[in-house]
């Protein structure tokens, strides 16, 4: 897996999105992970924002309407993105190199939307992007520290849910995994595969990438929420097993009642 670094210690080691580079890789990967044992996401056996097993999608299996939700600029994304004091125990943080994207592009084309939100930059072009990261400092010192970072992007009418109706098509054509090449080399990700949505905003979604260290299986989350024409991107990877890695239902339930 390679890692370009360009977050606080504390929170480098699960940054994939804009942060690292997250593809799984060959054996010039090694030595390049810094700090991967620490401040993972908490490991659980599925995510705790989920309806009952076996609900893949959310509550309809393609996209909702399009709503009449405001496109929102940066300064309005910032006003409804969590600060501190809005949740017990959670830390909210401006994530530094949030400006810097991947460039990992997907060899199948079915799976670049998967490719676009792993590069922090999911398709279509957002209008404006917030990105956060929120760490659970109640756990503090602990090697399975909750931190889960937050993109919340605005879109033109109709983008928003163009974007989960291709994520969640992607996740259906790549559950056989995907090869990418990037700045960085090639990265190879094994499987794909749905989780329980969350239950919350108009329209989410919840799927799993597999990618691996040293052949070592590396679990990655991601739960997308939309209501209106703004989306939050909520992810979480797990460093030290290969359990499926927990996004809180509290974080995403607190976001998500924020959203216009």
């Amino acid at each position: 897996m390679k890692v370009r670094t360009t977050v606080m210690a504390a929170t480098a080691a699960v940054l994939c999105l804009t942060a690292v580079a997250c593809g799984p890789g060959d054996s010039a990967d090694k030595g390049e992970r810094k700090d991967s044992g620490k401040a993972t996401g908490k490991a659980s056996g599925s995510a705790s924002a989920s309806p009952a097993p076996g609900s893949d999608t959310g509550s309809a299996p393609g996209p909702k309407p399009t709503s009449n939700g405001k496109t929102l600029t940066e300064a309005e994304l910032l006003k409804v993105a969590l600060a501190n004091g809005e949740l017990p125990d959670y830390d909210f943080a401006k994530m530094p190199g949030g400006d810097e994207r991947g460039t990992e592009q997907s060899e199948n084309p079915a799976c670049r939307p998967i490719a676009s939100i792993i590069n922090g930059s999911p398709e279509p072009a957002p209008a404006a992007t917030v990105f956060r990261t929120a760490m659970d400092v109640s756990e503090e010192g602990q090697d399975d520290q909750t931190v889960v970072t937050e993109i919340l992007t605005s879109h033109a009418p109709g983008g928003a849910e163009q974007l989960l109706s291709s994520v969640r098509d992607a996740v259906k054509a790549c559950a056989g995994g995907f090869r990418t090449t990037s700045d960085d080399g090639p990265s190879t990700y094994t499987e794909v595969k749905a989780l329980p949505a969350p239950k919350a905003g108009q329209e989410s979604l919840a799927y799993q990438v597999t990618g691996s260290i040293e052949g070592e299986g590396v679990p990655l989350v991601f739960q997308l929420v939309r209501t209106g024409s703004t989306v939050v991107t909520f992810y979480a990877a797990n460093f030290t097993s290969a359990r499926t890695p927990e996004v809180p239902a509290a974080l995403v339930t607190a976001q998500a009642a924020k959203l216009p």
